[in-house]
């Protein structure tokens, strides 16, 4: 728009028209000469000629008529917009125009609570069915299966210390099957089956004496220098000649480790006696430390032993 004159007629021209909405637009941003010009209608004067000043220094020539309308519109707050008040045909009006939106997450929704729902039910039923499960082998699979190992471990147990230990073992099966201890349960019926397994163990303690092994070795103490620890390098053969891996502590770091050959504490005497043994012809003829027989918890030795043993050397 280069340049604007005043014009006559009944009805504005639709750029007077856009140019008296700018006129207002203007002065609404700017708040602090508008506050003082309309408290006083003499200002008016005042007013029209900031704004004229305003347009000129952008190019524009605006009218008197135009400014006038300008102020007057701002006056009678035309060309202002403001916001229906709240109701229900607005609310419903609004509805209508995001019902898109609405839409898509009210079926997110209700998706949301289906898969949830569903998750629930499914959650609930599973600890229902394995809650029914736990109760089911708490009153039949488990006192059956401490039942039978009873019988069975009074008729393996052929020691005293092995008897002591499989009423032990029992005691504790019963024990929590009476609390509703699934899991302690399961853990001492486990437990049961652990000792039947090494009752019904047969092997024999055999000196290794083979070319290249070591038959055994004595140990210096950190607390007695002058001390010695003797020890003879064992493996547990069963009848048909295989070699078991034991579980074996060792004094020297408490660890336990299971190992097909350990070696276990003797007196000196014994230590010299198999070495005498083997100084012969390289070979530990009476090579049988100790025998574990069946039903009983721990070898009995043919030669004198001492408490202790070790995994390495």
């Amino acid at each position: 728009m280069a340049d604007i004159a005043q014009g006559g007629g009944a009805a504005p021209k639709l750029d007077e028209l856009m140019l008296a909405m700018d006129v207002v637009d203007t002065l609404r941003h700017q708040e602090g000469v508008v506050e003082k010009a309309l408290s006083e209608d003499s200002r008016d004067a005042t007013l029209k000629e900031r704004l004229r000043t305003l347009y000129e220094g952008q190019g524009l020539k605006v009218s008197d008529r135009i400014l006038d309308d300008g102020i007057r519109a701002l006056k009678e707050s035309r060309f202002a917009y403001d916001p229906a008040p709240p109701s229900f045909a607005r609310t419903m009006a609004l509805f209508w125009v995001e019902r898109a939106m609405v839409g898509k997450i009210a079926g997110a929704a209700l998706l949301a609570l289906v898969v949830l729902g569903g998750v629930t039910y499914w959650r609930v039923a599973s600890t229902e069915r394995a809650a029914e499960a736990v109760r089911a082998e708490m009153s039949v699979t488990l006192p059956e299966a401490v039942d039978a190992a009873e019988k069975a471990l009074a008729t393996e147990a052929l020691t005293s210390d092995a008897q002591v230990e499989a009423r032990t073992r029992v005691a504790a099966a019963r024990s929590a099957i009476t609390a509703g201890d699934a899991a302690a349960a399961r853990q001492a019926v486990a437990a049961i089956a652990d000792l039947r397994a090494k009752l019904a163990q047969t092997y024999e303690l055999r000196i290794m004496s083979r070319p290249g092994e070591k038959t055994g070795v004595y140990r210096v103490p950190d607390v007695n220098t002058q001390a010695r620890n003797y020890y003879l390098i064992v493996e547990a053969v069963t009848p048909s000649g295989d070699a078991l891996k034991m579980p074996v502590t060792s004094e020297e770091d408490g660890k336990v480790r299971t190992v097909d050959k350990w070696g276990i504490r003797v007196p000196k005497a014994t230590y010299d006696k198999v070495a005498a043994d083997k100084s012969n012809d390289g070979i530990v003829e009476d090579n049988i430390l100790g025998e574990k027989p069946r039903g009983s918890l721990e070898p009995v030795y043919e030669m004198d032993v001492l408490s202790g043993a070790i995994t390495s050397w």
